[in-house]
């Protein structure tokens, strides 16, 4: 049976488009009662029984066998020595894609990242401490696929930051471990790794074990179990999101090579059966031509029954009226990556307000921003971008407020301070405000 794959085609013309579209959009991100019931009993046995628990796991869901989880931390010779031995090709790769990341969020850092503050006429001063978080934990998945992408994109804005330490879990199945990973951790400067996943990893994590660190922050996407087990410790420590599966809209206004929209279409698809795949554009002709792509190509992808089920599955082709019509509804997609393969990107890059990443112009893949190109490529996914923004060095600090009232300051604010505490009730708070001022009012309702 010939493999296809026929991502549904809708028409912004139709009376039915709105009910289809949205039929199209719908991906619940509950999680299945039965996953929540065995992360909150593993999380539970984790902050219970420490190091034991997770060793016991990850022989049973890794078929690791370790005599303790210290035995399964890699040592700093261990990630120099996996880097050493890629290919040069490999290795140059890997520091060259170093280098964007984090030069971009080193740029990130100086544009939001430092401290400030200002003195008003009276001699106040008030202002912003920015701080690095003390130590962070990046969970990076393993088993189906190896992501040393991910380890770049986690580890190297949280030292940019400054942060103190970073401690990265990843999963070996079967003891498998990936070289360029640990060569990964090695150039982007984790100091601390383990192999351990799962909700056990983010367990340890969380509480800390005799063996793993406590950390206050946990960072990096992982399986429905990691999902889950990160939004239940979230309030013991921070985390950065729960990601969703993977999207790509492509805006086109037919100029692109098919070819190249396909292929960009299938780079998302590829990660799993319920990445969403969609094409806007107002050319339906150009749209047909896309579709043929797609047929042409699609027997040449290793993942191709993958591919195939996600188009399939949450794929679109979408005829709008208008590019601007096709930027409103980009708009309401609010998608993870947007790539705008047009020859006038600019002029419609300010139409388009929702998106985690947005690749300009033609030659500007998706696949680029997710290896080298600099930005991060954790980006919020279903939706959420119409509120959350990609992980950044803003992730791995934290601030502190600033305030240092001069005695003629407290004249006037103390003042302010008192009425409204008065007004609220609480009689300490603004007799805490009256006793800096000079004279002394008497407390209010006393002689």
């Amino acid at each position: 049976m010939t493999l296809r794959a026929q991502p549904i085609r809708l028409s912004t013309t139709s009376a039915s488009f709105d009910t289809d579209f949205k039929a199209r959009l719908h991906w619940s991100a509950d999680t299945d009662a039965a996953i929540e019931q065995r992360v909150a009993d593993i999380l539970a046995d984790v902050q219970r029984r420490g190091d034991a628990a997770v060793l016991e796991y990850t022989q049973r869901f890794d078929g690791v066998v370790a005599s303790s989880v210290q035995a399964m931390e890699l040592t700093p010779s261990e990630l120099s020595d996996a880097f050493e031995g890629l290919p040069a090709a490999q290795r140059h790769a890997l520091e060259s894609a170093a280098r964007r990341v984090r030069s971009y969020h080193e740029a990130q850092k100086r544009a939001s990242g430092e401290s400030w503050s200002y003195q008003d006429e009276d001699g106040t001063l008030l202002g912003q401490k920015v701080t690095p978080l003390d130590r962070v934990g990046i969970y990076v998945p393993g088993g189906k696929a190896a992501y040393p992408s991910s380890v770049l994109m986690n580890a190297i804005p949280a030292r940019v930051a400054g942060v103190g330490e970073i401690v990265m879990v990843v999963p070996t199945p079967r003891g498998e471990k990936n070289p360029l990973v640990l060569a990964a951790a090695h150039v982007a400067g984790v100091g601390r790794a383990f192999t351990i996943g799962g909700a056990q990893a983010v367990g340890a994590l969380a509480y800390g074990t005799a063996t793993v660190p406590k950390v206050d922050k946990i960072t990096g996407p992982g399986n429905a179990y990691v999902a889950a087990a990160k939004r239940r410790v979230f309030g013991t420590v921070g985390i950065d999101m729960i990601a969703g599966p993977s999207e790509i809209l492509v805006l086109a206004d037919g100029s692109t090579p098919a070819e190249w929209v396909a292929m960009d279409l299938f780079s998302q698809a590829e990660h799993d059966e319920l990445a969403q795949s969609i094409l806007l554009c107002p050319d339906a002709a150009y749209i047909d031509s896309v579709q043929a792509a797609i047929d042409r190509l699609l027997p040449t992808m290793p993942r191709a029954e993958i591919i195939a089920k996600s188009l399939n599955g949450r794929g679109a082709l979408i005829h709008t009226r208008s590019m601007e019509e096709a930027c409103a509804i980009s708009n309401r997609i609010a998608p993870e990556h947007l790539e705008v393969s047009s020859t006038e990107p600019h002029r419609w890059e300010p139409l388009l307000v929702h998106a985690g990443a947005i690749f300009l112009g033609a030659y500007t893949s998706e696949s680029l921003g997710d290896y080298c190109a600099g930005p991060n490529h954790v980006l919020p996914t279903s939706g959420t971008a119409r509120f959350s923004s990609p992980l950044g060095v803003y992730d791995f600090q934290k601030r502190s407020s600033l305030i240092e009232v001069s005695a003629q300051g407290a004249q006037v604010l103390g003042r302010t301070a008192a009425e409204l505490a008065y007004g609220e009730g609480l009689q300490a708070h603004a007799r805490a405000a009256e006793l800096r001022l000079t004279p002394v009012p008497p407390m209010r309702g006393q002689p």
